[in-house]
């Protein structure tokens, strides 16, 4: 991997395989020890921001509420897989009305079948701080290639670019 990748060709591709992937795994680091999970993005490119839908009674919501807001990590991998990233930042519970209006779609829907209405229902913020992006348009030919290639020079194969993003 090579590191020259230009940032605002990286911070575009980054938002844009968000936004047509929508869905990662997103983990709190502190409070009780947890996995990840998966969790479907909305991005808001302009404030650096994520959003992401939930019930107030979580595991999730309550580590986050319990301490004021918490350092977050939020991990995805491209439809077509020439994308691999992880991004960091605050995550905080934050009700927002009309946002919930601009987000709803059919497949939010499905996960929260008493709709928007809901009590239960609200939304996270993840302000975004930085992010680590891969990429790797090698597809299965140039991989077999660079595997081969470095394993007769003994340097490590050249897949892609690597980047990271302060926001």
């Amino acid at each position: 991997m090579t590191e020259h990748l230009d940032r605002k060709d990286a911070e575009d591709r980054l938002f844009k395989a968000i936004e047509d992937t929508r869905v990662g795994m997103l983990g709190v680091s502190g409070g009780e020890p947890r996995h990840m999970q998966p969790m479907t993005a909305f991005v808001e490119r302009d404030a650096g921001e994520l959003w992401f839908f939930t019930y107030r009674d979580t595991d999730l919501t309550r580590d986050v509420n319990g301490s004021g807001g918490h350092h977050a990590m939020f991990c995805l991998i491209s439809k077509d897989r020439e994308i691999y990233a992880c991004l960091g930042g605050e995550l905080e519970e934050h009700f927002d009305r009309e946002r919930m209006e601009r987000y709803w779609n059919p497949v939010v829907a499905a996960w929260y079948p008493e709709g928007k209405d809901d009590p239960r229902l609200t939304l996270m913020r993840m302000r975004l701080d930085d992010a680590q992006i891969w990429i790797s348009e090698a597809g299965p030919v140039r991989f077999a290639f660079e595997i081969a290639k470095a394993n007769m020079t003994h340097e490590q194969p050249d897949l892609g670019d690597r980047a990271n993003i302060q926001f």
